[in-house]
């Protein structure tokens, strides 16, 4: 409620009511901070009045009105929208339809030049499918953990249905008994008995 010279007052062009700069700015910068991109005029009553970006040049940090962008582009977008998962770049991108993302899985960031699922939207599995994927614990998909996946692949390791370990048959018939004590098939992972060494399942 005080008085401010001309020069320091901002006029929301919609509704013609005027306010200090300052007060504007930080009006501005707490409806960012809670992700709103519409911001209607602070004018107690007024329902026609909005702030636009292009009349706030002068009065907020370029990094406010590249921020306040990114959430108009967000709320055009709508549920379209995605992000590249490599958290170095984390651009907004825009999803495909649900036709087009069913039929793409490979995908290239336009911002960083790297590949990554848009099924999945998690960097590039490569060598597994996206039901395959899916199917990992989420503390199984970082890029180590896939390299041992293709490893196991590529050597037909099989894993201990018991405790999860991997486990390398060496020699001798497909019984095996793990370290955590659950005794298993090698090639199909059904469970055995330590006295009848024949698996239902393989017929072996």
């Amino acid at each position: 409620m005080e008085l401010v010279p001309g020069t320091l007052k901002f006029r929301v062009n919609s509704c013609a009511h005027a306010f200090c700069s300052s007060c504007v700015a930080q009006y501005i910068a707490a409806k960012l901070d809670d992700k709103v991109a519409r911001i209607e005029c602070p004018h107690p009553g007024c329902e026609e009045g909005a702030v636009e970006p292009e009349s706030c040049h002068g009065i907020i940090p370029t990094d406010l009105l590249d921020k306040w962008g990114l959430l108009l582009c967000e709320l055009a977008v709508g549920a379209k929208r995605m992000y590249c998962p490599y958290r170095e770049c984390s651009a907004l991108l825009l999803a495909d339809s649900e036709a087009g993302a069913a039929a793409i899985a490979e995908a290239e960031c336009p911002h960083c030049h790297r590949l990554f699922c848009a099924r999945c939207a998690v960097p590039w599995h490569d060598g597994f499918g996206c039901e395959e994927f899916q199917k990992l614990g989420p503390d199984e998909r970082g890029r180590e953990d896939l390299l041992l996946r293709r490893l196991v692949g590529k050597e037909g390791w099989q894993r201990c249905p018991e405790c999860q370990m991997f486990v390398e048959k060496s020699e001798g018939c497909n019984y095996i008994r793990c370290r955590c004590g659950y005794s298993f098939c090698y090639r199909c992972a059904s469970e055995l008995s330590a006295q009848n060494h024949y698996c239902n399942k393989c017929k072996r």
